[in-house]
C-alpha cells in the first residue's frame, strides 16, 4: 500500500507548512480558487479522499491539512494549545502560507466548528463556508461545556469521558486499527444501532470503544486499505497518538469563555450545511434548535441538505451526494448566487 494512502488520485501531493507556530502536513491537488477541507475526530486529511479528484477536476485548488495535533502534523504538548482561537489561527495563516488571500472553508465534525468560527471571526478571508454534521454554535452559547453535558447525560458522556488525561488516550492508542474500525463503523449509518441515533454514553467501568461494535464485515464505503491509511497517518506516536485530538475536547469550556467577546456575531458569508439523518450529532440536546435557526445564524445559507441513511462520516459514507452539494455550492459562490 502507498505510504500516502489508498484510493487517492496520484495527483494529490504532500508537504509540510509552518503556520501559527506549528508544522502542518497538507495534501493538495488542482489549481484555481482555494478550497480548504478540515477533517474531524479522530481522522486525518484522508477523510477527504473522495473529494480531491472531483473538486480539482471542476477547477479548484483543494487542500486538506492534518489539523493541529492530528496524524502527521505537529502536536504541541500543552493541552491549552488547542483552543478554537489557535485552530482559527492555523487556518488564517495556512491561507496566507498557500499564497492565497481567501478560501472556501469546508469542515466535518470538529472541522466544522473550526470552519464556522473562521467564517465568524474572519469573513474577509472566507468566500464561503460549509459544515458537515455539526451546525454552527455561535457565542455566547457555543458548544456545551462538560459541566452541562455531564448534567444532561451523566459522567459517561463521551465528551466528559475524554476530559481525563491519559484515559481515552491509552484506550484509543492501544490498537489503532481496532480504534478506526470500530469508530468508523460504529458511527456510520450502516450500524443498525444508529437507525435511531442517540448520544454516546460510556457505561461505568467501560471504554468508549465498547459502544462501537467490531463489524464482521466492513461497509461498502470503508476498506481495509482505508483503515491501514488512517493507521499509517498515526504511526510512531505510541500511547500519545490520540492525545492531540483529545485535547480539542479538553478546551471546550475554555473556548466558550474565549469567544464571549464575539457574542452576537453571525456567519455573514455564503454557507452550506450537510448532515446524515443517522448521525449521532442529530440526537444531542439543542441540535434541533440549532438546525432550525440556521438561516438566522447564517443569513446567506445556500442550502441545508439531509442525507437519508447516512451516519456521522458524511463525506466518506456519501461521497457522490456530498460532492454534488459542494460543487453546487462552490459554483454558486463563484457566480455570487449562493444565498
Amino acid at each position: 500500500m502507498s505510504t500516502e494512502g489508498a484510493d487517492v488520485n496520484p495527483s494529490v501531493t504532500h508537504r509540510s507548512v509552518e503556520v501559527n507556530g506549528v508544522r502542518l502536513h497538507v495534501a493538495e491537488q488542482g489549481e484555481g480558487p482555494l478550497v480548504l477541507l478540515l477533517h474531524g475526530f479522530p481522522e486525518s486529511w484522508y477523510s477527504w479522499r473522495h473529494q480531491f479528484g472531483p473538486l480539482a477536476a471542476a477547477g479548484y485548488r483543494v487542500v486538506a491539512p492534518d489539523q493541529r495535533g492530528y496524524a502527521r502534523s505537529e502536536r504541541p504538548g500543552r493541552p491549552d494549545a488547542y483552543t478554537l482561537l489557535h485552530l482559527v489561527g492555523d487556518v488564517t495563516e495556512l491561507i496566507a502560507a498557500l499564497g492565497e488571500r481567501q478560501a472556501v472553508v469546508v469542515g466535518h465534525d470538529w472541522g466544522a466548528p473550526v470552519a464556522w468560527t473562521t467564517a465568524l471571526l474572519r469573513p474577509d478571508l472566507v468566500r464561503g463556508v460549509a459544515g458537515l454534521s455539526v451546525p454552527p454554535t455561535p457565542p455566547p452559547a457555543g458548544m456545551a461545556p462538560p459541566e452541562a453535558t455531564r448534567a444532561l447525560y451523566g459522567d459517561g458522556f463521551y465528551q466528559v469521558y475524554f476530559q481525563e488525561p491519559g484515559v481515552a488516550d491509552a484506550e484509543l492508542a492501544r490498537d489503532p486499527a481496532t480504534t478506526f474500525r470500530r469508530v468508523l463503523y460504529g458511527g456510520s449509518g450502516d450500524n443498525p444501532a444508529n437507525a435511531r441515533p442517540r448520544p454516546w454514553v460510556v457505561p461505568e467501568g467501560r471504554g468508549v470503544l465498547d459502544l462501537m461494535p467490531d463489524p464482521e464485515r466492513l461497509p461498502a464505503w470503508l476498506t481495509e486499505d482505508d483503515i491501514a491509511a488512517f493507521v499509517h497517518d498515526y504511526a510512531g506516536h505510541g500511547d500519545r497518538a490520540f492525545t492531540g485530538p483529545l485535547n480539542w475536547y479538553r478546551n471546550i469550556a475554555l473556548n466558550q469563555r474565549l469567544l464571549i467577546p464575539f457574542s452576537g456575531r453571525r456567519v455573514e458569508v455564503p454557507a452550506l450545511y450537510v448532515v446524515g439523518d443517522r448521525d449521532m450529532v442529530t440526537s444531542l440536546a439543542g441540535v434541533d434548535a440549532l438546525r432550525s435557526s440556521l438561516r438566522r445564524v447564517a443569513p446567506l445559507l445556500h442550502a441545508a441538505v439531509e442525507l437519508p441513511g447516512c451516519g456521522h462520516w458524511t463525506q466518506q459514507e456519501r461521497p457522490e451526494e456530498v460532492n454534488a452539494a459542494l460543487l453546487d455550492f462552490l459554483a454558486a459562490v463563484e457566480k455570487g448566487t449562493a444565498a
